[in-house]
């Protein structure tokens, strides 16, 4: 799962840009040979949703193909190279052909997969096809499609379109780069950092074809470093780092740590990976970096804008973190599925904590395809891990957002995937989102609870006082049944901008601000409260459906086109405040 990077040893190429597209609603490319290349397509943007470049192809989810070509740069050369193809997240359903030789598939939007195209690639004239498809079904993660059932599910009778089971749209297409890449055909395939304080530095190597050779470490400009014979497909060693500059919110240090292959006194493939010193941890009642307490106050976030959908957009990410800043956020979770790489790359630059959550929303237990959800969670865990493992600005992992988790089934579902995020992370804490409040029986095993909460919105509608009584009461009831820390991980009210009201009422700019500034106080309130995250930091789209005008979940502080609300302004004030 290392990102692809370019030096002496190793080289890749971005593909993005315009491809051909065509749509297959009777399914007869298969039939039809596309695999080998069609005719009769039309450009389309890569990286992007195709569903609003496409005004005629809005609601469609349904079998679609991709195709472009290339040529192997210069010096590239398939005989004495690896070359691979990396995609960095494709939604929901992928499978790849190279000149038409397929490759395989990949299930699952948001994570990255990859293909040893070696074996199959030319110098010149590659034709690479994949197709997509984004149906919603009910035993796929996330669920979609699904009847109402007061058995499984809590939803009341209401319909959708498309037929989510999710609050977000069902955005479709190639959504992140897509690379093309060139390394040693004996190389570095992984690399895995801990930390701990006050200075130590844990490096566990992968390596394929790596024998007789010599691993060499360094960091950065310090004179930290080691060498160790490789022996089989790994190897590990510790650095120790003295005085070392401990990465935090305030002070978000990055060291470069350098790994080197050598046989016979030559370098024959190098890695560098930024990474940062400290230890995540919960103490009683407190999240700790670096043993001091920390307090998250951030948002959700969709990975959504006008046009480009769910579509891999620089511009918007840097606007999104100048945001953040401005309203003295420190962290955000990473709602409803893994964001891009280079997203979390810069939580750890500019130093955002992050909760990063699988793509797992709206999880349900009926007996029907559940087996196979769990195996799909499972899948995502162990990509997400491998993916994110290295980055400091990550401090938990989230199984899941409000799965239904009212039946039997559920408890033992969800003890399955804390113990797998415990095997492959047993340094970071790992958590559930829920809705269920008290009755989530699985906060008996989570490391802390996290909670999604609307009173004063969805129910006492219109009376904040009653709503923040209710939120209090609640509080205070899960903490004395489970004696864990708590994050209220949702809380908020859609609000038409520009619409304001004296006294406030709901869907004005006013009610907005006053609910998130009343609910804060009762947060602050609480020793073993340790974060709060609003819902949600910009307007997005949505289905449609009867409580989305415009489809567009108003849940935002700021708008899809990222222009402030009151409540920004609100949060801004309250937010600079110190937590007493």
């Amino acid at each position: 799962m290392l990102y692809p990077q370019s030096n002496p040893f190793r080289q890749f190429i971005d593909l993005s840009g315009f491809w051909d597209l065509r749509f297959d609603p009777e399914d007869q490319g298969q039939q039809s040979g596309w695999a080998n290349g069609f005719i009769g397509g039309c450009p389309v943007a890569v990286p992007a949703s195709w569903n609003d470049q496409f005004a005629e192809w809005r609601d469609y989810l349904g079998q679609t193909w991709y195709q472009t070509r290339f040529d192997l740069p210069w010096g590239w050369d398939a005989a004495r190279q690896r070359i691979g193809l990396r995609f960095g997240s494709v939604n929901y359903l992928a499978e790849v052909w190279l000149n038409g030789t397929r490759l395989g598939e990949h299930e699952g939007g948001h994570l990255p997969f990859s293909f040893d195209l070696t074996p199959h690639v030319q110098p010149e004239h590659n034709m690479l096809v994949v197709r997509v498809e984004g149906e919603l079904a009910p035993d796929r993660v996330p669920p979609g499609n699904v009847r109402p059932d007061s058995k499984h599910m809590f939803l009341d009778q209401r319909q959708n379109f498309p037929p989510t089971s999710f609050d977000f749209f069902p955005y479709c297409g190639l959504h992140r780069p897509v690379l093309l890449t060139a390394t040693p055909p004996e190389a570095i395939t992984d690399v895995t950092v801990v930390t701990e304080l006050p200075g130590r530095v844990h490096v566990k190597v992968n390596l394929a074809g790596a024998d007789a050779a010599t691993a060499r470490f360094s960091l950065g400009d310090i004179t930290v470093q080691a060498e160790t014979r490789v022996s089989g497909d790994a190897v590990e060693t510790a650095l120790d780092v003295p005085n070392a500059t401990l990465w935090s919110p305030d002070s978000p240090h990055l060291y470069a740590l350098t790994v080197e292959l050598i046989r016979g006194g030559t370098v024959y493939d190098r890695y560098v990976l930024p990474i940062g010193i400290r230890e995540i941890k919960i103490e009683g009642d407190a999240l700790l970096i670096n043993d001091q307490p920390i307090y998250l106050q951030g948002f959700g976030r969709h990975e959504d804008f006008p046009v480009t959908g769910r579509g891999y957009m620089p511009a918007v990410i840097i606007k999104d973190y100048a945001l953040m800043k401005w309203v003295g956020a420190n962290s955000f979770r990473t709602t409803h599925y893994p964001y891009s790489e280079q997203m979390m790359d810069l939580a750890d630059r500019l130093g955002f904590l992050v909760i990063d959550e699988t793509p797992a929303v709206g999880l349900f237990f009926a007996e029907e395809g559940l087996e196979r959800r769990l195996q799909l969670c499972r899948q995502y865990i162990n990509e997400l891990v491998a993916r994110d493992k290295n980055h400091p600005s990550v401090i938990m992992w989230s199984v899941a957002n409000e799965p239904h988790s009212s039946v039997p089934a559920a408890k033992p579902f969800f003890r399955n995937l804390y113990d797998l995020c415990k095997s492959l992370d047993p340094t970071r804490p790992a958590t559930l989102v829920s809705y269920m409040g008290i009755a989530e029986e699985s906060f008996e095993f989570y490391d802390l609870m996290c909670l999604n909460r609307y009173y004063g919105w969805y129910t006492e509608s219109g009376q904040l006082d009653a709503g923040c009584a209710n939120l209090e009461a609640e509080i205070e009831a899960m903490y004395a049944k489970f004696k864990k820390p708590f994050i209220l991980s949702e809380y908020g009210a859609d609000t038409v901008p520009g619409h304001h009201a004296q006294p406030p009422d709901m869907f004005s700019e006013e009610y907005q601000a006053d609910m998130l500034e009343q609910y804060s106080e009762v947060l602050r309130r609480k020793p073993y409260v340790v974060g709060e995250h609003v819902w949600n930091m910009c307007d997005f789209k949505t289905s449609q459906g009867v409580r989305r005008v415009g489809s567009l979940n108003l849940k935002g502080v700021f708008t899809r086109d990222r222009r402030p609300k009151l409540a920004a302004h609100r949060l801004r004030k309250i937010w600079s405040a110190k937590r007493p």
